[in-house]
């Protein structure tokens, strides 16, 4: 296990870079570093999900699941040759994605991000998930990214919308239907 943290301010990055895993040192603003803190800011929307009160237990389970995933994908990516999420996890997600999604109705519309706080805070992680899909694909026009990685993210989009419908069910709401012949 790497270093624990006893002073959290070390100055190293007053100068625009930052540390990778392997210790060396890149911009702070490259695309490796772009990938994992989006990567990142997607587990932290994953918590204010979880936040919420009375999630149904399987979706709780499963979401503290996938925050320890992205924490692992997150480590892979700031840290060059290191290998932590694999095709198992993208299965997984599936797994859970076709049970979570069995008992909802078919849709025959496109849904607006809504329906209840849980439900809008899991659009919302499902929108940062999709840019941190993104922004890896896009360093991999760079780097060798392991594909594990883009699969985990494009699955893990689609299991957060289908959460987020059940959440909307599940917080006495509906979902927000988009009309689009409104005018």
């Amino acid at each position: 296990m790497g270093n624990r943290l006893s002073k959290i301010y070390t100055r190293t990055g007053d100068q625009g870079t930052t540390g990778l895993g392997d210790g060396s040192r890149i911009d702070k603003d490259d695309l490796r570093i772009e990938a994992f803190g989006t990567t990142d800011e997607a587990n932290s929307s994953i918590g204010m999900v979880l936040a919420v009160e009375n999630i149904p237990a399987a979706i709780r389970s499963c979401l503290v699941e996938v925050q320890h995933e992205l924490f692992d994908l997150g480590g892979e990516l700031a840290t060059p040759g290191y290998r932590a999420i694999t095709q198992q996890h993208v299965d997984r997600l599936e797994q859970a994605l076709d049970a979570f999604n069995e008992n909802l109705p078919p849709l025959k519309e496109f849904i607006l991000p809504g329906g209840g706080p849980a439900a809008a805070a899991c659009h919302l992680a499902r929108t940062i998930v999709r840019r941190a899909e993104r922004n890896t694909w896009t360093l991999a026009k760079r780097e060798a990214i392991p594909t594990e990685l883009t699969m985990y993210l494009n699955r893990l989009s689609d299991l957060l919308f289908v959460v987020s419908r059940i959440l909307a069910r599940h917080e006495g709401g509906s979902e927000v239907l988009w009309k689009h012949e409104r005018k």
